[in-house]
């Protein structure tokens, strides 16, 4: 296939918070996918990011997905929802109904969605019985949504019981580090039919060791809460990494 042009809209996730390059840029699986991507076709993608960190699943809609679509792509990913199950009241079908929403649009514009379910936190977190709950919840309404579409390009990372364990996280648990990110986009390109590197499956990545106890509430669950009670958002003032089309070229 030749032409490819790959937009990728959400949140932190797809953003690529999580795994910090050493300039303090953030790479992520879609950028590491995109270059995979290149690198398995053997020919030149052209790549953007809009995805912005902290956002919900109706707004990563209303705010991204007609920028991206206008930048007229091939191929479109799309992953929400996991900043609206850390509130305390959240509907799954309605959130689900933001990918039943991104795929009417991608079939608008003739655009291959690949969808995307994020890596379960639940075992690393406060309250993760809730959020497993949630989670679970939120996977089985998103798949009754595509259950007759054959051509939605899956990558279902939720279920992944390796992916959830702590190696494949940062320090705050609620976001993968490099190697998560790796597993991620060895599933993208996996699902797009080409053969990922055999080490982003288990990248020999020991886990981060973080603050425990009162330490890590201090340090990263204090901050969330108040960006809740302020109406704040991590991802406030913000732009999108890549609002235009970069290209990848295989290496």
């Amino acid at each position: 296939m030749t032409g490819v042009r790959f937009v990728a809209i959400g949140d932190s996730f797809s953003e690529g918070v999580g795994d910090e390059l050493p300039d303090g840029r953030v790479r992520g699986w879609a950028d590491i996918a995109a270059q995979g991507w290149a690198d398995a076709a053997g020919h030149s993608i052209q790549y953007a990011n809009l995805a912005i960190r902290g956002k919900l699943a109706w707004p990563i809609l209303e705010e991204q997905l007609e920028p991206a679509l206008a930048l007229n792509p091939t191929h479109l990913s799309f992953n929400g929802g996991g900043n609206d199950m850390l509130r305390p009241r959240t509907d799954p079908e309605h959130i689900a109904d933001t990918f039943s929403r991104v795929l009417r649009r991608c079939d608008d514009h003739g655009v291959t969605l690949i969808l995307l379910s994020g890596a379960n936190p639940a075992g690393q977190l406060p309250l993760g019985s809730l959020i497993q709950r949630r989670g679970d919840e939120l996977s089985a309404a998103v798949l009754r949504r595509v259950a007759n579409r054959p051509d939605v390009v899956r990558a279902l990372n939720w279920p992944d019981r390796e992916l959830s364990t702590a190696p494949y996280w940062s320090e705050d648990r609620l976001h993968m580090n490099s190697a998560g990110h790796h597993r991620v986009a060895a599933r993208v390109l996996h699902a797009l039919g080409y053969e990922p590197p055999t080490e982003w499956w288990s990248p020999s990545a020991a886990a981060i060791a973080g603050p425990a106890g009162m330490a890590y509430y201090r340090q990263h669950v204090g901050p969330w809460v108040k960006r809740r009670l302020t109406r704040k958002s991590s991802g406030d003032g913000r732009q999108a990494k890549y609002p235009t089309w970069v290209e990848r070229s295989p290496q």
